[in-house]
C-alpha cells in the first residue's frame, strides 16, 4: 500500500526523522511519540509537503513519478491547522473538494457530520480551536483518498464529536482506507480495530506489540 525507503528528513542539517524501510499494508496504523519526536513532519512528508531525500510509494504512484496521481490518493488533516484568516470553512472545502474530485453529496454529508453549518460562512479567523479541528477533519476525508494521515485528530473536538470521527474511520476503513493515525494519549484510540502501533522516538520509527501501548 504505502513504501517508504532510504527516506531522511532535516531541518538546516538537522536530521529530524530516518525511515531505512517502512512498508504499511492496508489497515489503520497508530503512531505514537512525544511532542517534537517528529511525527508531524513523518506525517507531513508522507502528504507530499516537504522535500526529503529517498522514496515514497503509495500504490502504483511514486511521490516524485506521479505527484498528481500520490496526493490525489493520499490526505492529510493537521494537528494544529492554521488557515489564512478570511477565509471561511466553505471556501476551504469547496476549494479542496474540487482539488480531490469530491462530490457534492460527500461535502454536504461531512459537514452535517461534523457540525460544520453554523459557522460554515465565517472567516477562520474567528474560529475557536474546535472549529478549526472540524473544518481541517472534514478536509481529510474529501474525495476517494487510499490513505488519511490524520494527526492528533482528536484533540480540541468535544466528546460527541470525537465519536463521529471514530465512526467515519471505521466507515472510511471497511470501504479499504488506509488510516495513519497519531496520539500521545493511550487511550484514545481503543475504539479502532488497530493494525500496528508505531513508536516515533530518537529520530527513529519503530512496531511496538500493543501491549506496550
Amino acid at each position: 500500500m504505502l513504501q517508504i525507503k532510504n527516506l531522511q528528513k532535516s531541518y538546516g542539517g538537522h536530521l529530524v526523522i530516518q525511515v531505512p524501510d517502512l512498508v504499511l499494508s492496508e489497515g489503520i496504523h497508530w503512531f505514537k511519540g512525544a511532542n517534537g519526536s517528529g511525527k508531524t513532519t513523518f506525517f507531513r512528508t508522507l502528504a507530499g509537503m516537504l522535500p526529503f531525500e529517498g522514496e515514497i510509494q503509495l500504490v502504483e504512484w511514486g511521490i516524485r513519478k506521479q505527484p498528481i496521481d500520490y496526493r490525489l490518493h493520499i490526505n492529510y488533516g493537521e494537528a494544529e491547522p492554521d488557515y489564512p484568516e478570511f477565509l471561511t470553512a466553505n471556501d476551504l472545502i469547496q476549494f479542496v473538494a474540487t482539488a480531490k474530485r469530491a462530490s457534492e453529496s460527500q461535502v454536504d454529508s461531512l459537514i452535517e457530520m461534523l457540525g460544520i453549518e453554523p459557522f460554515l460562512y465565517q472567516p477562520t479567523g474567528t474560529y475557536s480551536s474546535g472549529m478549526l479541528k472540524k473544518t481541517s477533519l472534514a478536509l481529510a476525508f474529501l474525495g476517494s483518498p487510499k490513505v488519511i494521515i490524520l494527526d492528533e485528530p482528536l484533540i480540541t473536538i468535544d466528546d460527541a464529536t470525537v465519536q463521529r470521527v471514530y465512526e467515519l474511520v471505521r466507515d472510511y476503513h471497511a470501504k479499504g482506507v488506509t488510516f495513519l493515525l497519531s496520539s500521545h494519549q493511550d487511550f484514545r484510540f481503543n475504539a479502532l480495530p488497530i493494525k500496528q502501533l508505531f513508536e516515533v522516538k530518537d529520530k527513529k520509527i519503530t512496531e511496538i506489540s500493543p501491549s506496550a501501548g
